[in-house]
């Protein structure tokens, strides 16, 4: 494979790569960048979503080789000097490693309901703005063995790159689709055969004393609000007992709980 040099920051090649978290608060459309070995080691492997190009620091390109090739020959790669590659991203990348990714194409969420199995689980998420929180569910989904995430039009982006890095790369494997507009998710759930249960303080049910339904569906809300009271209303609410005077866990947190417990049998595969 070819290793392109790169030896000015301005080099219209890398222009992907540019002023990284500028852009990718602005939005990318059509693609992502994603960033360190562990993550890329996911890109290479994924059926979803496709690298476009590499930008790796010159000291690096002896250990990642393996790595890069895995990429195949339509990827570019691009090599730069560290202080090359700082410039070109806007801080410094002490990874040394960015991929610029194109996103597949989105599906509908009655779409990816339908292709789970029949003890399939999946994660419904509802104004989860916190980059970290995002990602931090999307790697308890993928270790659990969900079939995918469907999240609410006031969500962040899964494939904002902190998310992907937090995720370790799990939002790059594991399936996830948008709730439409006036799209609603509990009948939408129960049409596919999915028991929408809804994560709250409050809940009627401990989740010690739940059985698992057969396609269990785990409604997460933000930290704060929580789920809206009309999802909370057609749900089965499920609560985590706790000490003292606690009554809710980062949302990251609940959901690995939940997921544990509710995990199917036969985990779905990427």
């Amino acid at each position: 494979m070819a290793i392109i040099h790169i030896d000015d920051p301005l080099d219209p090649r890398v222009a992907p790569f540019r002023d990284v978290r500028e852009r990718d608060l602005a939005g990318r459309t059509g693609g992502f960048i994603a960033e360190g070995e562990v993550v890329l080691n996911v890109l290479a492997r994924s059926r979803r979503h496709h690298a476009r190009s590499l930008l790796i620091a010159e000291k690096r390109l002896e250990k990642l080789a393996p790595l890069i090739a895995a990429f195949g020959e339509d990827v570019a790669v691009y090599a730069a000097g560290q202080a090359v590659m700082d410039a070109v991203a806007g801080f410094h990348i002490h990874r040394g490693i960015l991929a610029h990714g194109e996103r597949s194409a989105p599906v509908p969420a009655s779409e990816l309901l339908a292709s789970g199995g029949p003890e399939a689980l999946v994660v419904v998420l509802f104004g989860i703005a916190n980059h970290d929180n995002i990602g931090g569910v999307f790697r308890n989904a993928a270790a659990f063995g969900a079939a995918g995430v469907l999240l609410d039009s006031t969500c962040c982006d899964p494939l904002y790159r902190k998310a992907i890095r937090v995720s370790v790369g799990a939002a790059l494997s594991l399936p996830f689709a948008w709730l439409g507009a006036g799209e609603d998710a509990i009948v939408l759930l129960r049409s596919q055969g999915y028991a929408p249960l809804a994560l709250s303080p409050s809940g009627r049910t401990p989740l010690k004393s739940l059985a698992r339904p057969r396609k269990p569906a785990v409604l997460l809300g933000a930290e704060g609000p929580g789920l809206p009271a009309d999802i909370l209303a057609r749900a089965e609410t499920i609560a985590i007992p706790m000490a003292g005077a606690f009554d809710s866990l980062n949302v990251a947190t609940t959901s690995g709980i939940v997921l544990h417990h509710l995990a199917p049998t036969t985990p779905e595969e990427d």
